[in-house]
């Protein structure tokens, strides 16, 4: 099943005191490396990485881990090319093979045999990985160490995914390479070390908000807090609705707060997001308070690259890097009839609260794009459609101690 290399390991680099059993997995390879004197109840480290092209860093990682006391179990991503430069369709093909075979493999009782995964890989390694830990318990403890040759904002959205940026790209080692590799090795130690005490199950109440509600988010928290409710708040930015969803779903909250429905104007109109069918229907089955939190805007990046079109109306910027652009009447119907047909698919109790003083910060008497007709339209629109919901119309703005506390008081009626 297995062979002892006393001095020198297949990979390439110098493996004393360690047991190597390979196991044939179709087109990669499982290794399973246990250190002398290292604590039996001590979960190991899974380490995945292509030994192809990175033996040499996986090989460092090791022995650091293993000068601190870690186990670590290896699995080998490899596409198992041999150097073959594969058209593209059967590269593709072959990433998928193990993404499936590694992501079963890692399922099997992963709890119970593992305290962390953590991946090194590039360009095509670290795409294989990230795919593999969106496969795991999205709470699990997990860590990619990565040159970052892509947008990682998607793929870590919804997951708790660790990003350990190598700074310089994962082709030999250096003293730049080496420092991260052994920053890596202590946090792995501390991870391991924990003893699974990492993980908890309480539930709380699910909030939404941004900086343009944020006033609101505070004094709803403060309230569910002296009720006492945990809360847990989400950044409804285009990826943070992504997360709230996935939580929604592995059913960790009582009830919500979805005050800051801004990602429909995303989704629907203009503004970078992650994919996200599911954002206004996951929580359908709850107590919900559904309110319009930036409905009333489209948000954008930095400045001088939104479009003249979005230029020319009401605009400001929220920082630099987001420019907030105010929705036309037309774009407020659009939004406001999706957002309709979602909560229509309601089976638990949903109430929306629409304070007609305003949608957000700068939505207010003054502000750089108030606009009482758009309030207006979205509250004809909401309550024209309601089936499966009820329309509540308040006269304070979102950010008000009013809203924050009718909007509280009507969750805790419905818990």
């Amino acid at each position: 099943m297995g062979s002892h290399h006393g001095n020198r390991h297949a990979f390439g680099y110098t493996t004393n005191n360690i047991y190597s059993f390979r196991f044939e997995a179709d087109n990669y390879r499982y290794d399973r490396r246990c250190c002398k004197g290292v604590a039996r109840r001590m979960k190991p480290v899974l380490l995945l990485a292509t030994m192809e092209t990175k033996s040499e860093e996986v090989g460092y990682l090791h022995d650091r881990l293993k000068t601190l006391s870690v186990p670590v179990e290896i699995i080998d991503i490899s596409l198992g090319s041999s150097g073959e430069n594969w058209s593209t369709p059967k590269k593709l093909t072959q990433m998928q093979e193990v993404v499936g075979q590694v992501s079963n493999r890692l399922n099997e009782n992963l709890l119970e045999r593992a305290s962390v995964v953590v991946g090194l890989g590039g360009g095509t390694g670290g795409e294989i990985i990230l795919q593999i830990l969106r496969d795991l318990p999205f709470d699990f403890p997990k860590i990619l160490i990565t040159t970052l040759p892509f947008d990682p904002r998607e793929a870590v959205s919804d997951n708790s995914i660790i990003l350990i940026p190598t700074l310089t790209d994962i082709e030999g080692l250096n003293s730049s390479l080496r420092n991260v590799l052994n920053n890596t090795a202590s946090m792995l130690a501390g991870l391991v070390t924990s003893n699974g005490l990492h993980n908890e199950t309480s539930k709380s109440i699910g909030l939404t908000t941004l900086g343009i509600t944020q006033d609101a988010s505070r004094k709803i928290t403060c309230l569910l807090r002296k009720a006492g409710y945990e809360t847990t708040s989400f950044h409804a930015n285009g990826y943070g609705g992504a997360a709230f969803t996935r939580l929604a779903k592995a059913g960790t909250f009582y009830g919500v707060i979805d005050m800051t429905i801004h990602e429909i104007t995303r989704i629907h109109v203009a503004g970078v997001h992650v994919d996200m069918p599911d954002r206004f229907t996951a929580t359908s089955d709850l107590p919900r308070i559904v309110l319009p939190g930036g409905l009333n805007l489209i948000g954008l990046g930095e400045i001088d690259l939104v479009p003249v079109k979005y230029l020319d109306r009401p605009h400001y910027q929220h920082s630099g890097y987001f420019t907030h652009v105010k929705m036309s009447p037309e774009e407020m119907e659009l939004t406001c009839q999706a957002l309709s047909a979602a909560l229509n698919q309601s089976t638990g109790h949903t109430s929306v609260i629409i304070p007609m003083g305003g949608f957000s910060n700068e939505d207010c008497l003054g502000g750089i794009i108030e606009d009482k007709e758009l309030r207006n339209i979205a509250a004809d629109c909401l309550q024209q459609k309601a089936k499966a919901y009820e329309v509540i119309k308040i006269d304070s703005h979102i950010n008000d101690d009013d809203t924050a506390a009718f909007a509280v008081n009507s969750l805790l009626a419905s818990l």
